[in-house]
């Protein structure tokens, strides 16, 4: 999911990861089953964008050139962080951090996040975006619509640390601050930031100021948004797509505006929970065939590093649908579930619908409520190869 960074985004992510390792921020707790070795966490933008406006206001107020900087997460941590750059110009100041995200996946990881901090004679702090960070422009995000966005807790921590550095030093007045990202509208190019309404750069996210690497908290949290923004704009049909594939059948076949497009990825649990809450009054599952045999399988999070496919799990659906033992036997036996698929296609035997069938089934299992669900199993040519749908 991450762009391609040239040397120089490369060179000052391995000095921002060296940094936060040696500032006791790398509490390991997950394990990979590539290296079975531990995983840093990282910060959130969030937490850079409230260290660079600490940098910058101490320069302002106290005269201070920090090149470190330690502020408080909401839930205790204080990290020490490094500042890449700072400037002063008069009543205004500049501070730049390298974002780490430790070993999460992460879209921003190695990126500069920047704050303009300037001194106001009115008394609170105002937000404003900067280039690479984008404007909210739909309902239903955590900000309203024509704000920068920066997202509830970052624009708290910020407030809060400004506001103590005033009291500190006596300042009386208040303060405005621009948040930007180097290269932030490219960046969010690889982000769902567009089809959720965000326009011209990336969000400056985080609620406790802490990346856990793979915990998937930011992708889940994007799932979540994409709810609430189809639903705040009126839309009553959404298609939960794991990929690019599904993405554009559920598009063309049910003529399903962007909005109405959700990105779960391998995260089926994680949208269908949320919709038990946030109800919606149609529900399509979009999904290649092979992640779709995971989730009727039962896993709710069908990420390769999760589960695998269970060939013995498909053979028995097609057994439950007329397969032979012959060709069962050969489906246990098979490289991969497109193969097993391609196998029952060519003996007449509807597996596509049956594993569509059964993951509809789980789908009911999570939403007992009135929603309308249907369930597609899609080719990599965007064909419907497994289809299954609710009467009514």
């Amino acid at each position: 999911m991450s762009p391609e960074t040239g040397p120089g985004e490369q060179y000052r992510a391995v000095r921002a990861a060296q940094r936060l390792s040696a500032q006791g921020l790398s509490i390991m707790r997950s394990e990979t089953p590539e290296n079975n070795g531990p995983l840093r966490q990282g910060l959130s933008t969030g937490a850079c964008a409230t260290a660079a406006s600490v940098a910058a206001a101490r320069a302002l107020l106290i005269g201070s050139e920090d090149r470190c900087v330690r502020i408080r997460l909401p839930r205790g941590q204080e990290p020490a962080m490094t500042i890449e750059d700072l400037t002063v110009a008069g009543t205004s100041a500049k501070a730049g951090v390298i974002k780490d995200a430790g070993d999460d996946p992460d879209a921003t990881h190695g990126a500069r996040l920047w704050v303009c901090v300037e001194l106001m004679g009115e008394t609170g702090v105002q937000f404003r975006a900067g280039e690479g960070v984008g404007t909210v422009t739909r309902s239903g995000l955590p900000v309203p619509r024509g704000e920068p966005a920066i997202n509830p807790v970052p624009r708290q921590l910020i407030t809060e640390h400004l506001q103590d550095l005033a009291a500190e030093t006596g300042f009386a007045g208040g303060f405005s601050v621009t948040v930007g990202i180097d290269d932030g509208e490219a960046i969010a190019r690889n982000t769902m930031n567009g089809k959720l309404g965000i326009q011209g750069g990336l969000s400056v996210l985080g609620t406790t100021g802490v990346v856990r690497p793979f915990s998937c908290s930011a992708f889940i949290a994007s799932i979540h948004q994409s709810v609430d923004v189809a639903r705040a704009n009126g839309l009553t049909h959404i298609a939960g797509c794991t990929g690019g594939t599904s993405e554009s059948f559920a598009r063309s076949h049910f003529g399903l505006e962007d909005g109405a497009i959700v990105e779960m990825g391998d995260m089926f649990g994680a949208l269908l929970k949320y919709l038990k809450k946030h109800p919606l009054r149609q529900v399509t599952l979009a999904s290649g065939f092979g992640k779709l045999s995971k989730f009727a399988a039962g896993e709710p999070d069908t990420h390769s590093r999760r589960c695998a496919i269970d060939f013995d799990f498909i053979a028995d659906e097609a057994v439950a649908v007329g397969a032979g033992q012959e060709l069962a036997e050969w489906i246990r036996n098979a490289n991969t579930s497109i193969e097993a698929l391609e196998a029952c296609q060519n003996s007449g035997i509807p597996l596509g619908d049956r594993i569509a069938g059964v993951s509809l089934a789980r789908a009911r299992d999570y939403l007992p409520g009135d929603h309308h669900l249907s369930v597609c199993a899609v080719s990599r040519r965007s064909e419907l190869v497994g289809f299954a749908e609710e009467a009514g």
